[in-house]
């Protein structure tokens, strides 16, 4: 009955936890929206961060619990969900996802050099608060260069523009960037502009912080005791129900996408949840105190995790993943699960 109790709090507060994270990016990405925030850093600022919200405030809350082997094992197991779960679900049911853009130039090293980085930090088998520094230093540094390369790329776009069209009415006049004045009257409408938000969004956004902490707290504490009764270690919970959980948000994207025949966005989602898992939930909690790391994380978790990252590394240079590999994809996550709990 006990054993219930805590299962039924397990399965309530992660659900809680999940809905808030909605709500929080939701009421956050109308906020940026109605100050003038373009729509790429709302979504790179906001959404992709949203998303990982339940991994980030579970470890922080596992943190100050003393519970810092959660941490690693929630992040691990979150990123091998992620590719080996929702992407195996996401290529059966698009039977095949292809994509146009290649990935090879940005996206793959960028998901390649954030998991190389968490394994030799988890090498000798704790995170320090210097490593936690380079962590968060790297995500800083792949943030703000996504957001300049973004910014720089629009800009040479508009330029081609107008001197396409400057060109067909012969004359070699350019319109950006805008002049002086044309600056300075933007400016000045910023500095007046009046976000026109309900009240009721900022409330949102502050009522789902609240239920974000309430839900993540109860989470690990319900693991904790889950775990103790069942006589198995935390990271084993956190690397498998917690980490699933945690996943649901990218797996009702990506599948969604796949049926809608937007695959860029199906594995996309995927890269921005992996790179933020790796460098920002392990980087901040270790800022915060040195994190220990558990044998199964280390010795199950940390392999499996590279390989699903080589796998879906080479599906992504194919620009094509078929169902017949995502359900390889779904035996091997099978086959994770059975060894985190000894099973076999």
């Amino acid at each position: 009955m006990y054993l219930l109790f805590w299962i039924v709090i397990f399965i309530v507060s992660l659900i809680i936890l999940i809905k808030s994270a909605d709500f929080f990016t939701e009421s956050s990405e109308k906020i940026g929206l109605s100050m003038k925030i373009s729509p790429f850093i709302v979504g790179v600022a906001i959404v992709s961060i949203g998303t990982s919200l339940p991994e980030l405030a579970t470890s922080v809350i596992a943190v100050f619990e003393g519970q810092t082997e959660i941490v690693t094992a929630n992040a691990v197991g979150s990123n091998i969900a992620n590719i080996l779960l929702v992407i195996g679900i996401a290529s059966i049911v698009a039977r095949k996802m292809s994509i146009k853009r290649s990935l090879i130039n940005l996206d793959l090293p960028l998901l390649a050099t954030a998991t190389t980085i968490l394994f030799f930090v988890l090498m000798d088998k704790k995170v320090s608060s210097i490593e936690g520094s380079v962590l968060l230093s790297t995500y800083l540094i792949y943030f703000f260069y996504i957001v300049s390369s973004s910014k720089e790329r629009s800009i040479l776009n508009h330029k081609d523009h107008e001197l396409r069209k400057d060109k067909r009415k012969n004359k070699e006049v350019f319109t950006f960037p805008p002049t002086k004045a044309s600056r300075n009257r933007f400016l000045k409408k910023l500095w007046t502009y009046k976000p026109r938000v309900e009240l009721g969004v900022f409330v949102t956004l502050i009522g789902s912080a609240f239920f974000i902490y309430i839900g993540a707290r109860y989470t690990v504490e319900s693991i904790i005791n889950i775990a103790d009764n069942l006589g198995i270690e935390t990271a084993v919970i956190a690397m498998s129900a917690v980490a699933i959980g945690t996943s649901l948000p990218e797996l009702v994207v990506s599948v969604r996408a796949a049926m809608k025949k937007k695959y860029e966005i199906a594995l996309g989602n995927v890269f921005g949840s992996n790179i933020f898992n790796a460098l920002m939930v392990v980087g901040v909690p270790a800022i915060i105190t040195d994190l220990d790391i558990d044998d199964t994380t280390f010795y199950i978790g940390m392999p499996f995790l590279i390989a699903a990252t080589i796998l879906y590394i080479f599906s992504g240079i194919s620009r094509k993943i078929y169902n017949w590999e995502g359900l390889m994809y779904l035996v091997l996550y099978f086959l994770f699960l059975i060894k985190i709990f000894g099973i076999v």
